[in-house]
């Protein structure tokens, strides 16, 4: 057992609860706040989101959530609002006033997560000068809500309160922006190498790479997204935890301009939602790809790092980085030693992280110019959906022949991989048809895919040889759109 401290609507609150309680847990069980739901218990449908808020410019930023994925230890010196501490005096929130005045809700279940997402959307556009309407353009509303399923299919009035939300005046409580609890390291040092449970939560890269030394056998939590399904779905217990989301080192986005080396140092516990700015200028495909990786609560809590870390065959992110040459960064407390990202997949869930190691920081050099990146992702779902191929294409066109060919898969392979001898046979050539059936052809040296239940054998190696031809039909047509664009495509 661990206590957290942190704020809950305003309330100070102290709980003594174990490494691997999840804030839906500690809400419904042990504090008995039961307007959070569970559906899903995966980060899928929404129902148990709450809103997570810490210091920014002097006022609370709130960020969406999934309680049921995400470590109630990770609220220390936070503070969490949940659907019970919206009304102030007997008067509700905007998001749930024009959610009764639409109609939006209607067998309930789902509703209380939903009303959290549009307060976390009303809390951040009202920070702002601008009004809100003029802010919330269609895609940012999808973005806010996409995370959200009702299950009795009554999208439109939901989205209508949405935009209604303005409508009603409006005057933050004061214990919204009350003082947080002071946030320690929550570090047990006893019996590390031993069976008993443990909960660290290390403050800097020297203390993480102590107690990876010392308890190797200790599970590494950042945002939650993959590695709480271990205790939801599969019921295994995660009794000792190092939480590496509160390492300053892991936490930053620097820029590199050496003359060997331009490009961008990003932390391993830098968020995506962090990332999609600097994605938006400098690799908007990137940008693009994010909106399809998960709903808006994942990508506040999901981090670069460990989508490497994990070592899924299926991550989305590992291709992208592949074809833009990315290296990773490893750290022990004998050093630091970095890799090109291709060396570090070994085999499937196999990587070349020592037990002592954890991974840093990511390098992604800057685009040489005239270089583009066309990232393409394939899935039963178009939303919210784990890969069933990706493909990440990086290329240079100079007097209409293909130079620094990068070709990389998710899901082709045990690892994420690149494509080297379809690669070999772009590199230097014009873009004819021949050309590109050749590359397509060399796919199937490249990779054997396995079958399973997103796709088989045989779609899997299609579908990458359709990328190839909607790549080819893209360069040679490019004031025309190959297939029909969506807001995520």
């Amino acid at each position: 057992m661990a206590t957290i401290a942190f704020l809950l609507n305003g309330t100070p609150q102290r709980c003594n609860v174990s490494p691997d309680t999840s804030i839906l847990t500690l809400l419904r069980e042990h504090l008995a706040q039961t307007g959070t739901k569970e559906g899903c218990a995966s980060g899928d449908c929404g129902a148990c989101t709450v809103a997570i808020g810490e210091p920014t410019a002097g006022t609370q930023s709130f960020t969406s959530a999934n309680a049921c994925i995400t470590p109630a230890h990770q609220l220390q010196g936070r503070h969490l609002v949940t659907v019970e501490g919206l009304s102030e005096k007997g008067r509700l929130h905007p998001a749930q006033e024009a959610m009764i005045e639409c109609h939006g809700s209607q067998c309930g279940f789902c509703t209380p997560g939903i009303v959290m997402s549009l307060f976390t959307l009303h809390s951040d556009l009202t920070q702002r000068p601008a009004p809100l309407l003029r802010e919330l353009s269609p895609e940012r509303l999808e973005a806010a809500l996409g995370g959200n399923l009702c299950r009795c299919t009554g999208y439109r009035p939901i989205r209508d309160a949405a935009l209604r939300m303005s409508d009603t005046p409006y005057e933050r409580p004061q214990w919204f922006d009350a003082a947080l609890p002071a946030s320690e390291s929550d570090t047990q040092t006893t019996d590390l190498a031993g069976t008993v449970p443990f909960f660290a939560q290390p403050v800097s890269l020297v203390e993480l790479t102590q107690l990876r030394q010392e308890a190797p056998q200790a599970r590494l939590v950042a945002g939650g997204t993959d590695l709480w399904l271990e205790i939801t779905q599969r019921l295994a217990p995660l009794n000792q935890l190092i939480d590496v989301s509160r390492v300053a080192e892991l936490l930053t986005v620097e820029k590199a301009n050496h003359a060997d080396q331009t490009g961008w140092w990003i932390g391993a516990g830098v968020t995506y939602t962090q990332l999609e700015p600097l994605f938006e200028e400098h690799f908007p495909a990137f940008a693009h790809l994010l909106h399809r990786l998960g709903s808006q609560q994942i990508r506040n809590r999901g981090t670069l790092g460990g989508n490497i870390a994990n070592a899924s065959p299926i991550g989305d992110t590992p291709p992208v980085l592949l074809a833009l040459g990315a290296q990773v960064e490893l750290a022990s407390i004998n050093g630091k030693r970095c890799l090109a990202l291709e060396d570090f997949f070994l085999d499937y869930k196999k990587t070349a992280l020592a037990a002592d190691e954890v991974v840093s920081r990511i390098f992604i050099p800057e685009s040489v110019e005239d270089s583009q990146l066309r990232v393409w992702k394939l899935s039963k779902r178009r939303e919210d959906d784990i890969s069933a191929l990706l493909g990440a294409f990086s290329y240079r066109i100079e007097q209409g022949t293909l130079h620094d060919v990068r070709i990389a898969f998710g899901g082709m392979a045990a690892t994420p991989k690149r494509a080297k001898a379809a690669e070999a046979a772009l590199e230097g050539c014009t873009m004819t048809k021949e050309a590109f059936r050749a590359a397509q052809q060399a796919l199937e040296d490249d990779f054997q895919p396995m079958s399973d239940v997103r796709g088989s054998q045989h779609y899997r190696q299609q579908a990458a040889k359709n990328l190839l031809e909607r790549l080819y039909l893209s360069l040679s047509a490019p004031d025309h759109e190959v297939m029909l664009h969506a807001y995520a495509h």
